[in-house]
């Protein structure tokens, strides 16, 4: 089975080809810049790649331009729109509705909308996919992989907030957390790796980049993580504060005199290591500022693994334990430094981490950073979403 994957932004749309059999990306790219001046498709096939800019005033359009890249006569993959068997879709929110991947029909559509109020920058632009796709591609199944949908298996008494009841029979309002498809991936790599099944493992899943969250994963099933109601919450990220006293909010709203929305930017685009830093919400930035004597930007990489190292330790006691501690996505496979300070002093759990392992790892695969006597095993595991909303589309369609 061959599966297009797709993940649509307001402003882009990244694609990759993979082959299900093989689990290979026969081809993948971005299009950028969708409605504004300037844009563009890049498009990668064999080491090969294609620029081309034109006018794309919305996703019907950049859909075209992504089919046209994929039959091309030099840098495409198939001959007709036949080849392609499916259609995979990332979809930020699934609410309550969905705690697995589904078919896309019109109930699902709805069900889709009805989640914009929950996720207002992410879920309007899946939709535009989804329907982009169904009007380019007629006939074909369209398959939604939802980010909260892994994580529809945490127990009550984690999923609610401390609120009057109300709230959450009103507005829904509780943890949904997020990157499940990310989470889910790493684990089922790591109990591969392990050659040990997943329904006996305990897993404490780390994906660490701009956005970054942590999962407790009980015998493969989502039992807490730090994201919470949005993306907002957990871990300080890139320029998101994660989680902070509720009464600041207020007390700064008061000072400063900002509005609803003035605040919504303020926490999820000036604070986060940003925020503290001064300089940037890229590690390899602050890495450079700190060695060269910037003390803020020191602060904001020990916030961050500062808790890292909380949730590892929280999640540890959810669990009774853990199996493994597993590092994902781009600062949890590349920071060699982030993790150093992440698994310092964690003998206590069992953890016998390789320092020295840690600083030479082998890229592209599933390495271990632990020494051979630790109980807990130290993972490094290359996520890859795309593959496994592929793998989700397989085997909805295969029954």
């Amino acid at each position: 089975m061959k599966v297009l994957v797709l993940n649509s932004g307001s402003s882009s749309l990244k694609y990759q080809f993979i082959d299900t059999d093989t689990e290979v990306a026969l081809c993948k790219g971005v299009v950028d810049r969708i409605g504004l001046p300037g844009a563009f498709i890049r498009h990668q096939k064999n080491g090969q790649e294609i620029v081309k800019e034109q006018e794309i005033k919305d996703h019907n359009v950049a859909i075209k331009l992504v089919l046209e890249m994929l039959t091309h006569e030099e840098a495409g993959i198939i001959h007709s729109m036949d080849e392609i068997d499916a259609i995979g879709h990332r979809v930020v929110h699934g609410g309550e509705y969905f705690s697995d991947a589904v078919v896309v029909n019109e109930e699902v559509k709805k069900a889709i909308r009805e989640c914009i109020e929950l996720a207002p920058l992410h879920n309007p632009a899946n939709l535009m996919g989804i329907e982009a796709c169904e009007k380019e591609i007629p006939g074909k199944p369209n398959v939604a992989v939802f980010d909260t949908a892994f994580h529809q298996t945490m127990p009550r008494y984690a999923y609610m907030y401390s609120l009057p009841y109300e709230v959450y029979e009103k507005y829904k309002i509780r943890k949904y957390g997020f990157h499940g498809t990310s989470h889910k991936y790493v684990a089922i790599k790591a109990a591969e790796y392990l050659k040990r099944p997943l329904e006996e493992l305990k897993l404490i899943t780390c994906h660490l980049g701009n956005g970054s969250s942590v999962c407790a994963i009980k015998y493969g099933k989502s039992v807490d993580t730090s994201m919470g109601f949005t993306p907002l919450a957990g871990l300080a990220m890139g320029t998101r504060s994660g989680t902070i006293d509720p009464a600041v909010i207020l007390y700064l709203m008061e000072k400063e005199k900002m509005d609803v929305k003035q605040m919504n930017d303020f926490l999820n685009k000036k604070s986060g290591v940003l925020g503290i830093s001064g300089v940037s919400s890229d590690f390899r930035d602050l890495e450079k500022a700190a060695n060269e004597g910037n003390e803020r930007a020191q602060l904001a990489i020990d916030m961050f693994c500062y808790r890292v190292k909380k949730y590892i330790g929280e999640y540890a006691a959810v669990l009774g334990g853990a199996d493994a501690i597993i590092f994902t996505a781009g600062i949890g496979e590349n920071n060699a430094l982030v993790r150093d300070k992440c698994l310092t002093d964690l003998e206590y759990m069992g953890v016998l981490y390789d320092r020295e392992r840690n600083f030479n790892v082998e890229k592209g695969r599933v390495f271990e950073i632990n020494k051979p006597e630790s109980k807990v095993k130290v993972l490094i595991v290359p996520t890859n979403e795309e593959l496994m909303i592929a793998r989700e589309a397989k085997r909805l369609l295969s029954k």
